[in-house]
């Protein structure tokens, strides 16, 4: 009886799943979970050692796993990797924009190029995955518009920069794709992080006292790691999450609450 329950509620199996930046960190632990879940995950990033890692780790386990290579640093790259990622298994039920980079000069030192680079990959790939599928979403009555955000979005610290401004925008993103298709099964979240141990924040890692100051910030006691995502974005790819939409989750031990 549980077990039919909880598959009622949680269960991804039918699905197929894009995950962007799903070769690493958060991105690559939320591919893991969907597939386990039941999902048909295609992960979209550069590095194609990376991806064939991730794939051949889940074909391992069982799950039904590809990869596209793709730059989603520009609108032809992202437009390219949308289509190629979307002839793999069909049309996706369930995008997810982990893809980041993490460019954070101070802003009185950001140049142009540092703002068109971040805004590219963190802000504007997500609108156009969320262009090219949200309505095809809308029209089977089901979809999931995924996105992975940060405490920047929220609070200015570490050289927030340019970075935090993309992420408040991410989640505003979020917000009005909600608004558009949420009356017809589409919803849009944001995974909100802490400071979690991944290759993205490799810069901060390198400093042990920052490290553990930001430990000592959250309420469990320590920095997150990539699989703390995992429930979380299985409940937000579910049936289970049909009334939750335009939100923010932080999934962060308690750092934005202390």
């Amino acid at each position: 009886m549980s077990d039919s329950y909880l598959a009622s509620l949680f269960s991804l199996d039918g699905r197929v799943a894009l995950v962007t930046g799903g070769s690493s960190g958060i991105g690559r632990a939320v591919a893991r979970a969907l597939a386990r879940a039941g999902a048909r995950v295609v992960v979209v990033a550069r590095g194609e050692d990376a991806l064939v890692a991730t794939v051949d780790e889940l074909t391992a386990e069982g799950c039904s796993a590809a990869w596209v290579r793709g730059d989603l640093s520009t609108r032809a790259g992202v437009r390219a990797a949308a289509e190629e990622a979307a002839a793999v298994f069909g049309e996706p039920d369930v995008v997810v924009s982990s893809a980041g980079i993490n460019l954070r000069p101070p802003l009185g030192e950001t140049d142009d190029a540092t703002w068109d680079a971040t805004m590219a990959v963190n802000l504007e790939a997500p609108y156009l995955l969320g262009q090219r599928f949200g309505p095809g979403m809308a029209e089977r009555g089901f979809g999931r518009l995924i996105h992975v955000s940060s405490q920047q979005a929220h609070r200015a610290f570490v050289s927030s920069g340019v970075y935090g401004v993309s992420k408040g925008g991410l989640e505003s993103l979020a917000r009005s794709q909600a608004e558009a298709w949420s009356s017809r099964g589409v919803t849009a979240n944001t995974l909100v992080p802490g400071f979690v141990l991944t290759p993205l924040n490799a810069r901060l890692q390198s400093d042990p006292a920052r490290v553990e100051a930001l430990a000592a910030r959250t309420m469990v006691g320590r920095n997150g790691l990539p699989d703390d995502f995992a429930g979380a974005a299985v409940f937000l790819a579910s049936g289970a999450s049909a009334y939750v939409t335009g939100q923010s989750l932080f999934v962060d031990g308690g750092f934005s609450a202390h």
